[in-house]
């Protein structure tokens, strides 16, 4: 469905080696720019002595928000190759990040690409990926009369209470999965005084 996504459950690790050079790969689940940048800047710090920290993330289920950077390293031959291979697994909310420590021996625009692809996609590997669904919420009000006919429709569409407040009036937020969101609207709207917030 058009509404579903893949990420990483937790964090991964891997290790590489090229030419002398080592390079530590981190894969971390995310879910806004701001964590993705707390990654991202816990690793730099605690990386310090090494020559490149590289990194890049994708976030949201369209995949349209994204960053990469080559931190120092020759242009596209890092940040690109590291995004590369989390575009190539499908995968979303994710930041990459990849620190080299040079061994002494050039690698190459090649050489460098090769390394940091092999390195995020071996990180990415060793996570557990998952798909997830993006949801809706759906706030609206009801009169009490109305519960049994509002109770009896959650049951039948798979949406979850999210919050409901009971009263002469009720209120009720719902969470259903997004590609399923209008159904449950067009559902709703045939319950008698049920107004939507």
């Amino acid at each position: 469905m058009a509404d579903s996504y893949k990420t990483i459950t937790a964090p991964s690790e891997a290790i590489i080696k090229e030419k002398m050079s080592k390079f530590l790969a981190f894969a971390h689940p995310v879910g806004t720019r701001e964590e993705a940048k707390d990654v991202i800047a816990a690793y730099q710090k605690k990386y310090y002595d090494a020559r490149h920290v590289c990194w890049a993330y994708m976030l949201g289920p369209a995949h349209a928000d994204f960053l990469s950077s080559d931190n120092g390293e020759p242009s596209g031959t890092a940040g690109k190759p590291i995004l590369g291979q989390i575009n190539s697994l499908e995968l979303t909310d994710v930041v990459v990040v990849v620190v080299r420590y040079f061994g002494g021996i050039k690698l190459g625009t090649s050489g460098l690409i090769a390394a940091y692809r092999q390195a995020a996609r071996e990180a990415l590997e060793a996570a557990e990926i998952v798909e997830r669904h993006e949801m809706a919420d759906i706030t609206f009000t009801f009169p009490f009369v109305s519960m049994n006919g509002v109770m009896k429709l959650i049951k039948t569409t798979g949406a979850s209470i999210a919050s409901q407040t009971f009263d002469n009036s009720c209120s009720m937020t719902l969470s259903i999965r997004r590609d399923d969101e209008d159904m449950l609207r067009k559902r709703l709207d045939d319950i008698d005084g049920l107004t939507f917030i």
